[in-house]
């Protein structure tokens, strides 16, 4: 921090008598930024003599790692400037506060931001947009650059007032408006304790009246600045939507003097090309597009210090060969290769406990992990690795991928601790943990002897059967005996029809000469109407036979 004579924070002559600035935290020198910007995880030598399963704990610290690059520190300079410049016309000590929030209370009453105003009041905002393929840090660095801000700062001079410093909203999936505001307002209530979602959020409210209450609510709070996070979402939202949400974010730079940042994906790049460059002085902040990081000083430089924090057994120094592996499976993706870090130390400590072989990181376990787990995202390596640009912009999102990784490392955890919990003795020859089948196992057992075509019925009678022969079974033994069940059964043999037997036929007995079915015969045969036999064979009555009578 820079002092003067007086020992006190120097501070530039437009940012003085400003209470919405000098409640900031003092501008940062490049080292300062990035002191406080590293988010190393705690690491004791001492903690790799610790059993595997606890070890597999400290492993998860590095879910949180951040090794700020040059990038980072650009970052967070430009949000230093961003945010001081956007409050020089909103100073609450010259009366620019109290006009902006009338003229908010103007465009409020008429629910369009284009109205015209009462007061002129030129706008100092800024915008600008970082963009990049998924898991080169863009989420994670703001977040540390917007840690090192308090996000509510109470005033009580010139007037009560809670100036909400950032605000970082995701962009939503549909690419509404209207559904922007409503987070919007869900966010400040969260923060402030509010009701502005109940009272400004209903749906009831058109889109226009409802950006009209956010950018009065935005005005009264002071909001430093907004970040909206993952904008390549308004790819899926229709036209019409996707240009009102762009045009909204352009006008509270340009006409409400709110600075705005947009992060997003590659995806992103035609969208802010057609829409937020238009935002005024963008050009002044500029853009960001955050390339992989190249095979070089800067990867070398990251991956040497990331690997240090090894909590194998053995420490497995870091050779070109492996260098070379850790790039070739990642390309430069600083996310994957943190998880690439993670996931190869869990698995060479599973390896040393059931196996009983060495825990060193190798060229061969490397590749044999990020075969293992990065199979969601080896199209986009090796979109990467062949520089194709349209299929790295397929590539949105790598949470699935963290959630892969979280649950393969917590799936290692469990089993480690199954192994330490059922004491050993000899770790080459470890017997599988002896738990017996519980529900949840016998149901697993069963839907797997209906893949093998068991009836139901058939697959929990032996289910049974093994059970009550040997209660306490592991499922892995259950599995054996089945098997064997099986096998002594032998080939089910289905029922054969039988198939029917071809009677002979047999001529039906003569008719008497009186029989209906006789004389009905004997009309076809003669050509004549079976009224007139039937009445010949005194079957029927003339018609007028009663009435003669």
């Amino acid at each position: 921090m820079m002092m003067d004579n007086a020992d006190e924070p120097l501070t530039l002559p437009e940012y003085r008598d400003n209470a919405f600035i000098e409640r900031l935290p003092p501008i940062l020198s490049t080292a300062e930024a990035l002191g406080q910007l590293t988010d190393l995880p705690q690491f004791d030598k001492a903690e790799r003599r610790f059993p595997a399963h606890l070890r597999a704990h400290c492993v998860q610290r590095l879910g949180r790692y951040f090794d700020p690059l040059d990038r980072h520190l650009v970052l967070e300079a430009r949000f230093s400037m961003l945010i001081r410049q956007g409050y020089l016309a909103r100073n609450p000590t010259n009366g620019h506060y109290i006009r902006r929030l009338q003229n908010a209370h103007e465009r409020l009453e008429q629910c369009d931001l284009d109205t015209v105003v009462r007061h002129s009041i030129e706008p100092t905002a800024n915008g600008f947009a970082i963009v990049g393929c998924s898991g080169i840090g863009k989420s994670r660095g703001i977040e540390r650059v917007l840690s090192l801000y308090p996000q509510i700062i109470q005033h009580s001079r010139p007037f009560s007032l809670k100036q909400v410093v950032w605000l970082k909203l995701d962009c939503p999936y549909k690419g509404s408006p209207k559904q922007l505001c409503i987070n919007f307002f869900a966010a400040m209530d969260r923060l402030l304790g509010t009701r502005y979602q109940r009272k400004y959020g209903s749906t009831r409210h058109g889109v226009d009246e409802m950006m009209a209450r956010m950018a009065y609510v935005v005005e009264l709070h002071a909001l430093g600045v907004l970040v909206v996070d993952e904008i390549q979402h308004l790819r899926q939202a229709p036209g019409a939507s996707r240009d009102d949400l762009l045009n909204f974010l352009v006008t509270l730079v340009n006409t409400i003097g709110i600075p705005v940042m947009i992060i997003g994906t590659l995806a992103a790049v035609p969208l802010l090309q057609s829409a937020f460059r238009q935002a005024r002085r963008a050009s002044g902040m500029g853009s960001l597009t955050w390339e992989r990081l190249p095979s070089g000083p800067a990867w070398d430089g990251f991956v040497e210090r990331m690997w240090s924090f090894q909590w194998t057994r053995e420490h497995t120094p870091l050779t070109d060969d492996i260098r070379h592996v850790l790039y070739q499976e990642t390309q430069g993706i600083v996310d994957l290769v943190v998880k690439l870090f993670m996931l190869a130390q869990v698995h060479a400590m599973q390896l040393g406990v059931m196996r009983g072989r060495d825990e060193k990181l190798d060229v061969g376990l490397l590749r044999h992990v990020a075969s293992e787990n990065f199979a969601l995202v080896a199209p986009m390596i090796e979109a990467l690795r062949t520089n194709n640009a349209k299929a790295l912009v397929l590539f949105d999102d790598l949470s699935p991928l963290h959630d892969l990784v979280q649950q393969t490392i917590g799936d290692a955890t469990a089993r480690l601790t199954t192994f330490a919990a059922s004491a050993v003795p000899s770790r080459a020859a470890a017997p599988m943990p002896t738990t017996p089948v519980i529900e949840g196992d016998r149901g697993a057992l069963l839907r797997a002897m209906g893949t093998l075509g068991l009836a139901p019925d058939i697959a929990e009678r032996i289910l049974s059967e093994i059970l009550a022969e040997a209660p306490g079974l592991n499922p892995i033994d259950v599995i054996g005996r089945i098997a064997g069940k099986l096998q002594d059964r032998g080939p089910e043999m289905r029922p054969v029809k039988r198939r029917g037997v071809r009677k002979e036929k047999v001529d039906p007995p003569p008719l008497d000469a009186d029989d209906l079915r006789s004389l009905a015969a004997r009309a076809k045969t003669e050509e004549r109407s079976a009224h007139a036999i039937f009445l010949d064979a005194g079957v029927v009555k003339p018609p007028l036979a009663d009435f003669a009578a």
